[in-house]
């Protein structure tokens, strides 16, 4: 059934782990903390979404993580402007995926690539998430290892130079 709903978007690859198979790491959050513009100043983002220990046991409330793909043509994915536009469309499948898997019965934590952009300036800390609905936590924010769940189940994390890889990653259980 999941996988006839990813069939339904464009999806490069696809694969599931169970959450105890997914890497969550303290270092990934230190990235976050000393190279992204985005820490502290997003509820997408580290310190919003908790430590790293809490964003695993929000995860480990659930059975399995659908993992997947989708690609996006840039003329060079060295250039982040060029590449965060195309962020959207990958966001909006995102979405359309977890609507999908709810309407199937399923609970669903979403997480995608990179922090959220629903709004050009985000109410962290002053004011709680105007969207929180289209809100996406960044994967890495949440201390995940992407490669190290590409590299479990052979997805690519690299293209090319003019392709971008955008993960997303929704964990699921079964509904009340």
């Amino acid at each position: 059934m999941i996988e006839k709903i990813l069939a339904a978007y464009p999806v490069f690859q696809y694969g599931f782990l169970d959450v105890g198979e997914i890497e969550f790491k303290e270092e990934v959050r230190h990235i976050c903390r000393q190279e992204c513009e985005r820490y502290n100043t997003s509820w997408s983002c580290p310190p919003a979404v908790g430590t790293v220990e809490e964003c695993r046991n929000r995860c480990e409330a659930y059975e399995q993580a659908v993992v997947f793909t989708t690609l996006a043509e840039v003329t060079d994915a060295a250039d982040m402007a060029e590449t965060l536009e195309t962020r959207k469309e990958h966001e909006e499948i995102v979405h359309a995926v977890c609507r999908d898997l709810r309407e199937a019965g399923l609970e669903v934590l979403a997480l995608s690539s990179d922090s959220c952009a629903v709004c050009e300036t985000c109410a962290w800390p002053d004011a709680p998430c105007r969207h929180a609905e289209r809100m996406l936590p960044c994967i890495e924010g949440y201390g995940i290892l992407v490669t190290s769940a590409a590299e479990k189940l052979s997805m690519d994390f690299f293209y090319d130079g003019r392709t971008v890889v955008w993960y997303g990653f929704v964990f699921i259980r079964q509904g009340e």
